[in-house]
């Protein structure tokens, strides 16, 4: 794909993220458009309807969020201050509009794959988290996967706002 055409998809994609955000997932496709500056023939080569721009949004989040789950690994001392590091970012990706838009749309391998990539990279960050002893170990690793979900998957989730420091202080292993 040209340069150009590649910055054109991510205008739209930027600027549907955040009308779907402030207005829901009706926003005229035409809105979109001229939000991103575009014509709405380009927003249209790009994406030949709403759907197929609801996914983009979802997949586009679920793959940064996997690669910087994989680079976190690297970068991090601890598995609990790579499990911070995923919560810090997850507050810069449109996680809650993602999961809402689609969750409206009918089931897709490719997105269904990228899920489990993500649910993969969690598991392991949570698993060692556990063997580290930074993280509780009576909480089963799939209600550990859950309650993580919620802290980064709604809307205006931050690593600072008190659910998530709530959750996080349940999470983490005490003294003793």
């Amino acid at each position: 794909m040209r340069a150009d055409a590649v910055r054109n998809r991510e205008r739209i994609v930027e600027h549907a993220v955040r009308l779907f955000a402030g207005r829901g997932p009706d926003v005229p496709m035409c809105e979109i458009a001229d939000a991103a500056g575009l014509g709405v023939g380009t927003l249209y080569r790009h994406f030949p309807d709403r759907r197929a721009l609801a996914w983009e949004i979802g997949a586009g989040a679920l793959r940064d969020l996997a690669d910087f789950a994989r680079g976190a690994r690297e970068r991090e001392e601890t598995a609990w201050a790579e499990l911070l590091a995923i919560i810090g970012h997850c507050a810069t990706l449109p996680l809650a509009l993602a999961k809402s838009l689609t969750e409206l749309l009918p089931e897709d391998e490719t997105q269904a794959e990228l899920e489990h990539t993500v649910d993969s990279l969690l598991a392991d960050v949570i698993v060692r988290a556990q063997r580290e002893g930074t993280l509780r170990a009576d909480i089963p690793l799939r209600e550990a996967q859950r309650l993580l979900s919620t802290i980064v998957c709604r809307p205006g989730a931050r690593p600072d706002d008190y659910l998530t420091i709530v959750m996080l202080d349940g999470l983490r292993r005490g003294p003793g």
